[in-house]
C-alpha cells in the first residue's frame, strides 16, 4: 500500500526527520525506485545525482533565466547563495563568492562548456564581455567551494560552469528584441538545423543601455556599454563510438569607462573625459569524443581564445612628470618621490624634504626644474592597451573499474601570453601543466567516499599539489549527508607577480626634455617571488530531493580559512602585493527549489557569512546577510508570471534590495509561437549600488521583449 505524499502541513518536520530517520521501508522503496536522478557534471568531471556531489552546487537552468528577465550572467548569479553581486565602475560587475576585495574574480573559475574565460594577465573576468547570449545558455552550474581539484587555481571559491544548449535541441529559427529603459536594446537571433549525422546552430546577439545616469556629485555617468556577438556550435556523429563538438565564439563592443585618472601635481586641469575600451574576443574550441564501451569513455579538447582590448585616453600633467631625475627618485624610494610630488608648491620656495643625501640631491634638482618652468601643464595620449591570448589542450578519461568503483583522470596543458607596453613592458608568457584524478567509491549502498587530486605545474610560480576527501551518508538515493575537507591553492597571475606598470605618453603638447614622448615618473613592479594562495575548506551539508512533492533542499555549513593571501590595493602608485594577509569565512547556506504543482515554482536562497580578515579591504565586498526568493507561475492561456526578491545588508556597506515582476504572454501562430513580455525592476532602498558613484535617478526600471520561435 502506498503511502502518498506527506501532507505540506508536516512539510518543516520531514526536511528535519530525513537526514536521520532512514527506517527500512524508506531505504528499500527507493533504493529500488528506477526514476532518473537529476545529475550535474561540473563537481568532479563525473555526471553525480545531487545528493553524491562532494559539496554544495547551484544549477539555473533555462526555465529560471527566461523567468528571472535578466540581461547578463553577473545578474543570474543573484540566484546563487552566497555570491556576493556588486558593480564597481559602472558596468564593470564584482562578481564573488562569500566576497573579498577582489573585484576582478581571480579567486573564482569561470567557464564556458568547461573552457575557461578567467583572463591570467591581468587576472581579471569580463563580465559584461563574456561571449555568450543568454538564450544559448541550456544552464550554469555553480559548484559553491574550492574546487582546485577538479579546474586547477584559481576554482579557489567558486567554479562557474555556463554550459550553451546542444546544437540537437536548437532546431528552428528563434528571434527576439529587448527595448526599454536606461537605453536598453538588445536582439537575438539563432538559426538550428540537423542532417543526417550532425547538428547545427548559429546565432547572432547584441546588447545595449546606458548605464548608471551619476556618481555621487550628481555629475553624468560615463558607463553605457555596447556589444555584438557571434556564435556558431557544431556537433558531428563519426561512428557509433566517436563524435566531434566544435565551436566558434566572437565579439566585438565598446564600453565606456569612467576618466580616473587626477593629476599628481597642483593647478594642473584634468585632460579629458573619454577613457572607453573598445574590446574584440575570439574563441574556438574542438573536442573529440570516443566512447569505448558504456562504462568507459574519453575525450580530447582544444581551445584558443584572444582578448584584445584597446584603450587610449588623453592625460595632462606638469612638465616635471617626465624629468628623469624624478623618475631616479622614485626607484630610489617611491614614498619619498610621492611626498615632494603631492607638495612641490610647499618644497618649492625652500629645499627637498628630509631624507638621505641621494634622495635630497635629486630632490633638490626636481624643485629647480619645478621653478624654471617644468610646472607647467602638458597633455598627451596614453596607450592602456592590452592582448591576452590563450591556448589550451585537455584529456579526460572517465572508467567504470567496477559497479561500485569509477575514476575520472587526465592532464591540461595551457599557454597564456600577455601583451601590454603599460602593465608588461612588452610581452610576458606563462605555461601550466596539469594532472588530476577523482576516485569515486561506493562502499556500500549507503556509504559513499571520494578522494581527489590535482598536481598543478606553473612556470612563474612553481608547483603544487592540492587534495579533497569526501564522505557521503546516501540515505536514499535521492537524500544524503555529506562531510568534506578540501584544500585549494591559487597561484598568483601575471599582474599580481610580474607586473611592470608604467606609462608612455605620446604625441606631447609641448615638448618636456626636448622630447614629444616622455615616460612617466611612476613605474610599480611586482615582487616576482609571490608564493599560492592556500584555502582550507570543512563543510557538512546535507541534500535532498523529496520527488513526491519536487522539493529539492540543499543546506551546507562551512568553514574556510585563507592564509597567504594577496590582497588589495594594486594600484600603479599603491602597489601592495605580499602574502601578508589572510581571511576566514564561516557560515551557513541553504537554498530550496519546490515544483508546488505543474503551474507553480518557489525558489528561495539565503546565505550568512561571517568574515573576518587582517586587511579591512578583503571583508568590504562581503554581506553577512544575502539571498533570494521567486515565485514563478503558468496562469494557463499562454500567461506566466515570475516576481524575484535580491538582498544583500552590505555591499561595501550599502545595502541592496530590490523586486523584479515579468508577465508573459504566449501566442500561437500557426506553427510558430510568440512571447510578449514585460519586466520591471524596482529597487527597495535608496542607495547606491556597491560604489558610491553607481547612482540611478529613478529606484525603477521597465523594458519588454517580443521573441519569435518557428
Amino acid at each position: 500500500m502506498s503511502l502518498g505524499p506527506p501532507p505540506r502541513s508536516s512539510l518543516l518536520l520531514t526536511l528535519l526527520c530525513m537526514p536521520w530517520c532512514s527506517a527500512p521501508l524508506l531505504a528499500d522503496d527507493l533504493f529500488l525506485d528506477s526514476q532518473p536522478l537529476p545529475q550535474v557534471l561540473t563537481a568532479t568531471r563525473l555526471k553525480q545525482s545531487a545528493a553524491a556531489v562532494p559539496g554544495s552546487m547551484t544549477v539555473i537552468d533555462s526555465e529560471l533565466i527566461k523567468a528571472s528577465g535578466a540581461r547578463d550572467i553577473p545578474e543570474l548569479l543573484r540566484l546563487v547563495p552566497g555570491m556576493m553581486v556588486g558593480y564597481t565602475t559602472g558596468n564593470q560587475a564584482a562578481v564573488n563568492y562569500h566576497g573579498t576585495q577582489a573585484g576582478d574574480a581571480r579567486r573564482m573559475q569561470v567557464l564556458i562548456d568547461g573552457r575557461s574565460v578567467y583572463r591570467a594577465g591581468l587576472a581579471t573576468v569580463d563580465w559584461s564581455d563574456i561571449p555568450v547570449a543568454l538564450e544559448d545558455i541550456d544552464r550554469i552550474e555553480v559548484f559553491r567551494g574550492p574546487n582546485t581539484v577538479s579546474y586547477g587555481a584559481n576554482a579557489l571559491m567558486a567554479v562557474v560552469n555556463i554550459l550553451t544548449r546542444s546544437p540537437a535541441n536548437s532546431h528552428g529559427t528563434r528571434m527576439k528584441l529587448t527595448q526599454g529603459g536606461r537605453g536598453i536594446n538588445d536582439w537575438y537571433a539563432s538559426q538550428g538545423m540537423g542532417w543526417e549525422t550532425g547538428d547545427l546552430r548559429l546565432s547572432l546577439s547584441g546588447q545595449q543601455d546606458d548605464g548608471f545616469d551619476s556618481d555621487r556629485v550628481g555629475a553624468d555617468r560615463r558607463d553605457s556599454r555596447r556589444l555584438s556577438r557571434f556564435s556558431l556550435a557544431v556537433s558531428q556523429t563519426l561512428n557509433a563510438q566517436q563524435s566531434i563538438d566544435w565551436q566558434l565564439d566572437a565579439k566585438e563592443g565598446t564600453n565606456q569607462r569612467p576618466y580616473t585618472y587626477q593629476p599628481v601635481f597642483d593647478g594642473i586641469t584634468e585632460g579629458g573625459t573619454n577613457s572607453d575600451v573598445s574590446a574584440k574576443d575570439y574563441a574556438g574550441s574542438l573536442r573529440w569524443n570516443f566512447d569505448f564501451n558504456p562504462d568507459h569513455s574519453l575525450y580530447i579538447q582544444g581551445s584558443a581564445q584572444q582578448w584584445d582590448r584597446r584603450q587610449i585616453w588623453r592625460a595632462c600633467d606638469a612638465k616635471v612628470s617626465f624629468s628623469p631625475e624624478l623618475t631616479q627618485l622614485w626607484q630610489l624610494n617611491p614614498n619619498y618621490a610621492e611626498r615632494l610630488a603631492r607638495h612641490m608648491d610647499t618644497y618649492s620656495n625652500g629645499s627637498a624634504p628630509p631624507g638621505s643625501a641621494a634622495e635630497q640631491a635629486l630632490g633638490n634638482q626636481v624643485l629647480d626644474q619645478w621653478r624654471n618652468g617644468a610646472n607647467q601643464s602638458v597633455c598627451g595620449n596614453i596607450d592602456q592597451s592590452t592582448k591576452e591570448s590563450r591556448y589550451d589542450l585537455e584529456l579526460q578519461d572517465t572508467l567504470s573499474l567496477s559497479d561500485s568503483l569509477r575514476l575520472v583522470s587526465g592532464m591540461n596543458y595551457r599557454y597564456d601570453r600577455a601583451d601590454s607596453d603599460t602593465y608588461f613592458n612588452g610581452t610576458i608568457d606563462d605555461t601550466t601543466w596539469r594532472l588530476f584524478g577523482h576516485l569515486e567509491w561506493r562502499a556500500s549502498e549507503h556509504w559513499l567516499l571520494q578522494g581527489g587530486a590535482m598536481y598543478e605545474d606553473t612556470h612563474l610560480s612553481g608547483n603544487s599539489l592540492t587534495p579533497r576527501v569526501a564522505v557521503n551518508y546516501l540515505i536514499n538515493p535521492r537524500h544524503g549527508l555529506r562531510a568534506v575537507y578540501s584544500e585549494a591553492i591559487r597561484s598568483p597571475d601575471m599582474f599580481e607577480n610580474n607586473v611592470n606598470w608604467s606609462y608612455r605618453v605620446t604625441n606631447l603638447s609641448s615638448p618636456a626634455y626636448g622630447q614629444n614622448s616622455g615616460q612617466y615618473f611612476v613605474v610599480t613592479r611586482g615582487p616576482g617571488n609571490l608564493d599560492k594562495e592556500l584555502m582550507r575548506s570543512r563543510e557538512l551539508g546535507y541534500n535532498g530531493f523529496f520527488a513526491d512533492i519536487g522539493l529539492n533542499v540543499d543546506v551546507k555549513l562551512f568553514y574556510d580559512e585563507i592564509s597567504d593571501m594577496v590582497s588589495e590595493p594594486l594600484r600603479n602608485n599603491q602597489y601592495i602585493a605580499s602574502n601578508s594577509n589572510s581571511s576566514r569565512f564561516t557560515g551557513t547556506e541553504t537554498q530550496l527549489d519546490w515544483h508546488m504543482s505543474t503551474a507553480d515554482r518557489l525558489r528561495v536562497t539565503y546565505a550568512y557569512v561571517d568574515a573576518s580578515a587582517t586587511n579591512p579591504l578583503d571583508k568590504q565586498q562581503t554581506a553577512r546577510n544575502s539571498g533570494s526568493a521567486g515565485w514563478m507561475r503558468e496562469w494557463g492561456h499562454g500567461w506566466s508570471s515570475a516576481v524575484f526578491y535580491y538582498g544583500d545588508d552590505a555591499l561595501n556597506q550599502y545595502r541592496f534590495e530590490r523586486v523584479d515582476l515579468r508577465v508573459a504572454k504566449r501566442i500561437a501562430l500557426g506553427k510558430a509561437n510568440v512571447e510578449l513580455a514585460g519586466m520591471l525592476q524596482q529597487r527597495l532602498d535608496n542607495q547606491p549600488t556597491t560604489w558610491p558613484d553607481n547612482n540611478y535617478d529613478q529606484r525603477h526600471v521597465l523594458y519588454f521583449s517580443a521573441e519569435l520561435e518557428f
